[in-house]
């Protein structure tokens, strides 16, 4: 078991990038003008050109404190990091915004079905999965092993 979560923990520093520039979902106002891709960073690259603080935030919680909990988690499941770390990569973990960001994307995918088109595309379903690897990564990586106490790191 510890093998897998180790490979799988492996997989997500992969597997987060491409989430983030994979299409989430195509929209258009009408069917017959088309549809534009939306993806983790072209919705980051809008924010950035409308207010550069919020985007500054959003990046760092969206992309750089989960990535930085999986680097963290990598690193202490191949003994490079001490368990100690355990209660800061929870922290960093509770600050991570991607799972709020991904429920805020489905709202807004349901909200807007009835304004115009919107299409789901196959990124939206490998950042969905990315999120819900993680928070088992996490869970499991806190279990209670013989020589620690029990922590859970969601995110």
């Amino acid at each position: 078991m510890k093998l897998i979560v180790k490979i799988a923990n492996l997989a997500l520093l992969v597997l987060f990038p491409i989430a983030w520039f994979a299409p989430l979902l195509r929209a258009g106002l009408l069917p017959m003008f088309g549809l534009s891709e939306i993806s983790v960073i072209s919705g980051l690259q809008s924010l950035w050109q409308s207010d550069v603080f919020l985007a500054l935030v959003v990046t760092f919680f969206a992309i750089f404190a989960p990535y930085l909990k999986t680097i963290g988690l990598a690193l202490i499941h191949f003994n490079l990091l001490h368990r100690k770390v355990l209660p800061m990569l929870y922290i960093l973990g509770k600050l991570a915004m991607a799972d709020i960001f991904l429920i805020a994307l489905y709202i807004t995918l349901a909200k807007g079905i009835g304004f115009g088109t919107i299409e789901v595309a196959w990124g939206l379903y490998l950042f969905t999965a990315c999120i819900l690897a993680s928070l088992a990564i996490s869970i499991l990586s806190g279990r209670k092993t013989p020589k620690s106490k029990p922590t859970s790191i969601a995110t």
